[in-house]
């Protein structure tokens, strides 16, 4: 059995972060999102893996090389614009030949593995296997409605008026057979070729198309709102540990993560937490729900329920909170009573300034 990881999207949700980083390679709990799906992919016994690339190939490259560092071997794919995830079977064509394979959105986030899943898949071999979960608003996701009896009857993407609150779970698995789906479908009206009309070409010939409904968690990394949750939900699993140093000022509370070569003096960590190798802390406030990442210097400052990248800085803020900062950042405060804004701001951005 095969894999076949999606990591070419753009992450326009999640600009500017994404407009010089590959939202795949965003970091919940200080380790990439894309890694968790590698990760599960190799507890599963699955070795073969091929990575669908787009315009942040390089990055992605860098980050996952040759796939040993997971005990997979990668093959990378290039998939020169985002037309879908039918299409992205179709140019993996020749690497999946007629194996079964596990096909897995590399921004989505599972807890727990797909061990059984995919050993309960190599026993049965239904033509399809879907994941789904209830959602809140199945408007943003492909829906699944279902029968009587639990069969998957119709697939619909991103519906205006859903059928069920069954969204599709970013993990499918399928036999050969889908590759004739994905031959026989037409691009959707966004202009692309939708996985689900290739499910449901194949729910329309009789094939097998079967369906586990999951009540465990996942998301869509997609927008800052999510990657904060999910990042809560793993730091929840955290096991406190020091390899840093801590002086005798300061006070660690709960699950703490403090990294090698990390520094605390005079301050306050309350988990769970994880504080990146290298990072310094002076008198400050790191409260629940926050990932620090490598390099980072927090100073004189308060956050919690936020990530922060590498090599950035918060000094002299007084409370930062359920916020997503990138890659060499500094954050420091605003002068006393400015009598005009001055900013420099990326494409797309969105700021609040208090009149």
């Amino acid at each position: 059995m095969k894999a076949l990881v999606l990591a070419g999207g753009a992450g326009t949700r999640l600009r500017p972060i994404t407009h010089t980083s590959a939202k795949q390679l965003v970091p919940v709990a200080n380790k990439p999102v894309l890694f968790y799906g590698l990760e599960a992919i190799a507890e599963a016994g699955i070795t073969d893996v091929a990575v669908i690339v787009g315009s942040t190939a390089a990055e992605i490259q860098r980050a996952v090389g040759d796939g040993s560092q997971f005990g997979i071997s990668v093959t990378y794919l290039r998939q020169d614009a985002p037309l879908g995830l039918a299409h992205a079977v179709l140019i993996a064509r020749e690497f999946l030949g007629d194996d079964d394979f596990v096909m897995y959105l590399g921004d989505n986030f599972i807890v727990g593995n797909i061990t059984s899943l995919v050993d309960s898949f190599r026993t049965e071999r239904p033509d399809a296997q879907l994941l789904l979960t209830k959602v809140p608003d199945p408007t943003s996701f492909g829906v699944a409605e279902l029968n009587a009896t639990g069969r998957v009857v119709n697939l619909e993407e991103k519906p205006k008026e859903p059928k069920s609150d069954l969204a599709l779970v970013g993990v499918y698995l399928f036999t050969s057979a889908i590759h004739e789906a994905v031959r026989s479908i037409a691009p959707s009206w966004r202009g692309e070729l939708e996985i689900t009309h290739a499910i449901q070409w194949l729910i329309d010939e009789g094939r097998d198309v079967r369906s586990t409904t999951i009540s465990g968690y996942w998301k869509d990394t997609g927008n800052v709102t999510d990657m904060l949750e999910v990042n809560r939900s793993v730091l929840e699993t955290v096991e406190p540990v020091c390899l840093g140093t801590v002086d005798a000022e300061s006070d660690i509370v709960g699950r703490v993560r403090i990294e090698r070569g990390a520094k605390v003096s005079a301050s306050r960590i309350v988990g769970p937490a994880i504080i990146g190798a290298g990072t310094v802390v002076t008198n400050a406030y790191i409260g629940p729900f926050t990932s620090v990442s490598e390099g980072c210097r927090i100073e004189d400052s308060e956050i919690e329920y936020s990530i922060l990248l590498p090599d950035s800085s918060v000094v002299g803020v007084r409370r930062v909170a359920a916020s997503l900062i990138g890659r060499n950042v500094e954050v420091t405060p605003a002068p006393r009573n400015p009598s005009e804004h001055r900013l420099i701001l990326g494409d797309h951005s969105k700021v609040q300034i208090s009149s």
